[in-house]
């Protein structure tokens, strides 16, 4: 065990769509926190900043992934709640850790929660379920509910910061929407996953975390036609990562999750367009990242066409998310970050807005030492938050 009285709080990272874990094995092949420019979460844990990498469902909605991490972190069985199972159709339990993913975790040893992209939502409704929780699983299960659902919790975060983070969905959605993408796109990435879930690779190269929807080799032993009847049921659902960056998706997380009144939030929106000197026309000249400069156009496209009177922060964007919802949910309090101001709890601190894609902000295709850099200051500043350690239980 950490002593509290000495350590100082502990760093967890928790990837976006389609990410991954330090767990995984994809992770030794490239890193998601750091990419091509090495693993970020050794080089924070050399440099003193004890650092995790949480692994959640790449596909999920930011509810089951919340309970994901939640379950990571307490070694115990992922509970998805016996209400929202039932809303939703799927298995209440998934799999089981028997290791937390740092040891310790308490309100004397709080944690620091970073989320890249949609890993800022999942952070997000974590810190929420703990301060607030969920009074539905608590009417649904009584004195077995989780201690997730029961509230009371808020004290177990320090902080959450979120990096290009879908705070308010993505104008990206506008886009796939426009050209009929939707189902398709839904529909090849659960065919995949469900696929791979029958081999050797599901949980050791990659991992889906899709137990609540049997999505495991063991689904093989029902009737050959339940892939056919899996894939039918995930035509369209609520309950995924798509809907959730969808606008009624946003809407639906952003009423749902209260800011944590005690817990610092942070946002770090990054913007890959700028001018073209030539045209005098916006442009994604800030990345070399040929899909991003694509999607980035895509956006740029559709929002001259569909938003006249957009302004700057809605037209810019990172290639996947525009920096006018990466800088703060809208129905909760935030302030521009100064440098000369103390940070304060319950409001979202906009930082300066980063130039780069959003592959930049965890150092695909990016410069090393900016990359580096640009998180231990963000360390720093966290870790400035962190005051008198009062005894109090610890959560387990």
């Amino acid at each position: 065990m950490v002593s509290s009285e000495t350590a100082n709080y502990p760093f967890v990272f928790v990837h976006g769509m389609f990410g991954w874990g330090s767990n995984e094995g994809i992770n030794s092949h490239i890193p998601y926190w750091g990419a091509t420019t090495g693993d970020l979460i050794a080089k924070m844990n050399k440099k003193g900043f004890e650092s995790y990498a949480a692994s959640v469902g790449p596909i999920s909605g930011a509810w089951d992934q919340a309970c994901e991490l939640y379950a990571q972190l307490t070694a115990t069985r992922v509970d998805y709640g016996a209400a929202h199972a039932k809303k939703h159709g799927h298995n209440r339990f998934g799999r089981a850790y028997y290791k937390p993913l740092l040891e310790g975790w308490s309100s004397e040893r709080k944690i620091h929660l970073i989320g890249h992209s949609f890993g800022g939502n999942a952070s997000r409704m974590l810190a929420h379920l703990l301060a607030n929780g969920a009074p539905e699983e608590v009417k649904e299960t009584g004195d077995e509910t989780s201690p997730l659902f029961t509230g009371g919790h808020g004290d177990l975060v320090c902080s959450v910061t979120a990096i290009c983070s879908p705070l308010n969905g993505t104008a990206a959605y506008e886009v796939v929407k426009k050209y009929h993408l939707i189902k398709p796109m839904r529909m090849a990435v659960y065919t995949y996953c469900r696929l791979l879930s029958k081999t050797v690779l599901n949980g050791k190269l990659i991992d889906f975390h899709l137990e609540r929807i049997n999505f495991t080799k063991a689904a093989y032993k029902y009737k050959h036609e339940s892939f056919k009847n899996d894939l039918k049921k995930c035509e369209y659902t609520i309950d995924d990562i798509a809907y959730d960056m969808t606008d009624p998706g946003a809407k639906f997380l952003n009423t749902n999750i209260d800011i944590a009144p005690d817990t610092y939030y942070f946002s770090y929106p990054f913007n890959a367009v700028r001018k073209d000197p030539k045209t005098g026309k916006l442009k994604p000249k800030d990345t070399d990242f040929l899909f991003l400069a694509l999607t980035s156009s895509s956006m740029l496209k559709n929002a001259r066409n569909s938003h006249k009177d957009a302004n700057l922060d809605y037209v810019e964007n990172d290639g996947l998310v525009n920096v006018a919802y990466a800088k703060h949910p809208p129905d909760e309090p935030f302030k521009e970050y100064k440098v000369s101001e103390e940070p304060v709890p319950g409001i979202w601190h906009v930082m300066p807005t980063s130039i780069g894609d959003h592959g930049t902000a965890i150092g695909l295709f990016a410069d090393e030492a900016k990359t580096v850099s640009f998180y231990l200051e963000m360390l720093g500043k966290l870790r400035a938050l962190e005051t008198a350690k009062r005894p109090q239980f610890a959560l387990r």
